[in-house]
């Protein structure tokens, strides 16, 4: 039975996964130009399409947990961990003009840059992440550890205490940003 779980929950996620592939690509954000005017401040459009992805991901994913259809369970963490990824992102973002689902999309629409300069890379920072995660780990990953605090954990109030504001500031962002 379990497995059968597994397996349902891996094709929801790669139906999800192309669905959310395709509305990338017809956002225009697998388009080296269009991230490259967002990193120079000049064009808002993947700012608009992420936003409003994590907007309906909030809403949608604390509904179904509303109805117990999902069960959240985050990853612990740690400063340290949010800023080695966050630099380690920020830096192949720059360099390349794409990020992983970027990327992804970019191959998909068949640009060379994406697939001959974008796959060896984020496969040789994977290959150099995973080489050097046993010593990151014992030691660098583990500063300023917070757990699997979440900011509802935090305040000790209920999601929606959280997820509302939260939506309402992402909302009147993209209204701006419009």
């Amino acid at each position: 039975m379990q497995n059968t779980n597994k397996n349902s929950q891996l094709l929801w996620g790669l139906g999800f996964g192309i669905v959310f592939g395709f509305l990338l690509q017809k956002g225009g954000v697998t388009r080296h130009d269009v991230i490259v005017r967002q990193l120079l401040l000049t064009e808002h459009t993947v700012l608009i399409v992420m936003l409003s992805a994590m907007l309906t991901g909030m809403i949608g994913l604390h509904i179904f947990k509303a109805f117990g259809l999902v069960k959240l369970a985050p990853k612990s963490g740690s400063i340290s961990q949010n800023v080695i990824g966050g630099l380690t992102f920020g830096i192949g973002f720059a360099l390349l003009g794409y990020c992983p689902g970027t990327l992804a999309g970019a191959i998909g629409n068949g640009y060379l840059d994406a697939l001959l300069g974008g796959l060896p890379g984020i496969l040789i920072g994977a290959g150099l992440f995973a080489a050097l995660y046993p010593k990151l780990q014992s030691k660098i990953l583990k500063a300023g550890y917070f757990g699997d605090l979440t900011l509802p954990r935090l305040f000790n109030v209920k999601d929606w205490v959280v997820v509302v504001p939260a939506a309402v500031l992402i909302l009147l962002l993209l209204i701006l940003l419009q």
